[in-house]
């Protein structure tokens, strides 16, 4: 049998083994979140150290993404894959056995760099194994893992905590990890390419742009706590300005060896495709945190009781992406996003005028099942978009700009829609304050509401992007 035809017939197989390190890694993005006390009380630190825990992870994956993603095309997609899958258990172990806060970063780090070795590299190997008529739907399936991680993990989080010591967050990757291990040495695509030669690398490009998403987001994450007009913000903003300068003019300098081929950005429908993702995902990161919040601070309701209503969201995506995906098969991508971008839209208005403290429980879900219902709907078809534009010997580089657009969303979701709600929050009090305060429900409302008015406001920046295209496409070939 020959390996197209193994690959042919392993092809689900293959999608399991991706989507399930994907799960992983994108559920050990948000799983912590709701045991930092916890964690915080046990190790000795306090809240703003020990949420480093969480930002050191997303940190670390967006500033070595694009590089797995540029060593996968060089070097083999299957190859970098096992790479990921060692290095995420490896820190994941060191995570559940840490007793130490400086350990617990170290591992989390070592967790994210094998989190940004396998993320670079599931796209394209999707993309390489499915044929054009199932793509949108194997990418579909794909695409909801990456929400369905983030969207459960501070249910899943929740439980283990609730029942076990925390260092089982971290531990229950383990066994997971292992036979996800064993199943992608026997069934993935055996890779062709060798180790490139190291003139191929574009090493000052990789430190550049390390230095630049690094800078940016410690400086969107710590600016919460240190303020934003800080010397230390100011500072890292700056560099931030600087580095990316001279890492546009390294990767122009670099041509053909460049890390990143910004020639990639001039199609029109990558772009927007990937701005689009990210808009995505500073919608979900935003209300994974914001939701917690709301229910169980103002509505008095249990980690539990919280737990079980946000499952609503995973639940309609795990149902409804798939679907998604095989439209996309059949009528194209582009209008479903744009659907689905309406959706989320609505969802974000409904939760800005109805979320108060009289709400009642069913409310709230329906408005998070519709919310979930157009992240669904529009995921897979937008990677669908993403992973098409692009020629073959480009997957690798293109599925890690994408996953760099997910994690710099998430970035900017759970740090900007916490800076909005206490900012609001704190100036209809007339004094600062960054937790809830009984006496000001009415303020944290009136914050709430206008947190989810601003996300629906840069979503709709999204949607008119994508009917304008759409629009223009359209005229165009009836022109023709």
């Amino acid at each position: 049998m020959t390996d197209s035809e193994m690959i042919k017939k392993n092809k689900w197989k293959i999608l399991i083994i991706t989507i399930t390190f994907t799960f992983m890694a994108c559920l050990d993005a948000s799983i912590v979140n709701v045991a930092l006390p916890t964690i915080s009380d046990k190790l000795g630190t306090s809240l703003a150290n020990i949420a480093w825990v969480v930002t050191i992870y997303l940190i670390t994956i967006t500033a070595l993404i694009i590089f797995f993603g540029k060593i996968a095309d060089l070097t083999g997609k299957s190859r970098m894959f096992i790479f990921g899958v060692v290095g995420f258990i490896v820190g994941s172990l060191i995570c559940g056995i840490s007793n130490s806060f400086v350990v617990l970063l170290i591992a989390r780090v070592i967790q994210a760099i094998g989190a940004a070795a396998g993320m670079a590299t599931t796209q394209g190997i999707i993309v390489e194994t499915f044929a054009a008529g199932e793509r949108g739907r194997a990418l579909g399936i794909s695409g909801s893992s990456v929400a369905l991680g983030n969207m459960a993990g501070p249910v899943l989080g929740g439980l283990i905590v609730s029942f076990f010591s925390w260092h089982y967050i971290f531990l229950i990757n383990i066994p997971i990890g292992i036979i996800v291990l064993i199943f992608a040495r026997i069934y993935l695509p055996k890779d062709s390419a060798k180790l490139p030669h190291r003139k191929h690398l574009d090493v000052p490009g990789f430190v550049l742009f390390a230095l630049t998403m690094t800078t940016l987001f410690a400086a969107i994450s710590e600016g919460e706590f240190a303020g934003y007009g800080s010397a230390l913000i100011i500072s890292l903003f700056a560099v931030f300005v600087i580095s990316i300068v001279f890492f546009i003019m390294r990767e122009k300098k670099a041509e053909k060896y460049s890390m990143l081929d910004l020639s990639i950005f001039k199609n029109g429908l990558f772009s927007l495709s990937i701005f689009c993702a990210f808009v995505s995902f500073f919608v979900i990161a935003s209300c994974t945190l914001l939701l917690p919040y709301y229910l169980q601070e103002l509505m008095g309701l249990s980690p539990l009781i919280c737990g079980l209503i946000m499952l609503a969201s995973p639940l309609v995506m795990s149902l409804v992406a798939p679907l998604s995906g095989h439209a996309s098969d059949k009528m194209g991508s582009e209008f479903l996003t744009f659907i689905g971008l309406i959706i989320v839209a609505i969802s974000l208005v409904l939760s800005g005028i109805f979320y108060n403290q009289n709400t009642t429980i069913l409310v709230i879900t329906l408005i998070i099942g519709i919310m979930a219902a157009g992240n669904a709907m529009f995921q897979s078809p937008n990677t669908s978009l993403i992973m098409s534009t692009v020629p073959k010997n480009k997957l690798g580089i293109a599925g890690s700009i994408n996953a760099l657009a997910r994690n710099a969303g998430m970035v900017c979701g759970v740090s900007l829609s916490s800076v909005w709600l206490w900012s609001i929050m704190s100036k209809k009090m007339g004094f600062e304050t960054l937790s809830f305060i009984p006496s000001g429900a009415g303020a944290f409302v009136f914050a709430l509401h206008w947190v989810f008015i601003i996300e629906a406001i840069i979503c709709g920046v999204g949607i008119v992007l994508t009917g304008v295209r759409i629009w223009g496409a359209r005229r165009r070939e009836i022109a023709k």
